[in-house]
């Protein structure tokens, strides 16, 4: 038998990470886990990386990073890209930076070997062998839907890419358990700065919610040029939030009810003129589910943020999906 090929996995995402090493089960790999780009970029300095499998949206050191490095010191690495972002710039981007070759989340082990197979690869690595590392399995129920609003996220910001016709920064979107005090706070501060407020609940499978798009009204005055020659008007300044809000909110809610394969419907989009606080008839939570994303356009000063807002109740529901990845 071989010696094992040494493989980085280097994603933020415990999840992804999970993923992927699964779809490695079995072959003749030796794995080291990353968890941002400076710490994969140090394990393939230390030989542990002839091939790296490297996500983009990172923390610390993002995958363009990485690649930059690998080029410029002229790392012995074979890199392929696994990430969410699924817009052309961005895979042109990694293969002009080197990589062997992009692929899109979520993907499968039978794709995986595809890839491989096509760079001479497959035969090296595919040799029954057990894992070096055991994979990671404890993970909190946010940093699961981390994973799944990281690949929406990439489908949501690919479809604004498109509408604008132009390129969109992806941050690294922000899941956590939020009280009922922490998200009035967060939309009455929001209001007090003068950004618009779009909101569109959706239900479905057990599972429901509110999705928020915020948008600060000096970057929507500046972004309407590439839709619309004029938005002086009430009815043309209504019409470009539900444009934006049905591009965002449905590509993002497609992408993510199809992971979970649930069918959520969705209800018509709201403009709130006004947020003044939670209405009275709307119960009070501790703490639920919550995903917020700002999206970027430099070029055009515009930034927009994406939320969703799980109902308490669809906790129990959230989890016991959770535990069927």
């Amino acid at each position: 038998m071989s010696q094992p090929v040494p493989i980085v996995i280097c994603d933020d995402s415990r999840l992804a990470r999970k993923q992927m090493a699964s779809a490695l089960r079995g072959w003749n790999v030796e794995v080291t886990f990353a968890e941002h780009g400076l710490e994969g970029l140090e394990a393939v300095r230390a030989g542990k990386g002839d091939l790296v499998f490297l996500d983009l949206n990172m923390p610390i050191m993002d995958g363009y990073q990485v690649l930059e490095r690998i080029r410029k010191q002229d790392l012995p690495a074979m890199v392929i890209v696994v990430s969410g972002d699924i817009q052309p710039e961005a895979r042109n981007r990694v293969l002009a930076l080197g990589a062997l070759e992009f692929i899109k989340k979520p993907t499968s082990p039978e794709h995986i070997s595809e890839v491989l197979q096509q760079f001479g690869l497959l035969d090296e690595l595919a040799h029954p062998e057990e894992l070096h590392e055991q994979v990671e399995m404890e993970i909190p129920l946010p940093e699961y839907y981390r994973e799944i609003a990281n690949i929406a996220m990439g489908q949501a910001g690919e479809m604004l890419a498109r509408l604008l016709n132009t390129f969109v920064h992806l941050p690294i979107p922000a899941v956590r358990m939020t009280a009922s005090s922490v998200l009035e706070e967060h939309l009455l501060d929001v209001q007090r700065l003068q950004c618009e407020i779009v909101s569109q609940g959706f239900i479905g499978g057990g599972i429901a919610g509110e999705a928020l798009l915020i948008l600060p009204q000096e970057g929507l005055e500046s972004v309407s040029q590439l839709i619309v020659e004029d938005t002086s008007g009430e009815y043309q300044r209504t019409e470009l939030l539900i444009s934006l809000s049905n591009a965002l909110i449905g590509a993002f809610l497609s992408s993510f009810s199809k992971q979970l394969d649930l069918h959520l419907s969705k209800a018509t989009p709201v403009v709130i003129h006004q947020f003044t606080g939670m209405a009275d008839q709307v119960e009070k939570f501790d703490q639920t589910l919550t995903v917020s994303i700002d999206y970027q356009i430099h070029d055009h000063d515009f930034q927009c943020e994406l939320m969703l807002v799980f109902t308490p109740d669809s906790l129990t529901g959230l989890q016991k999906i959770a535990s069927y990845f």
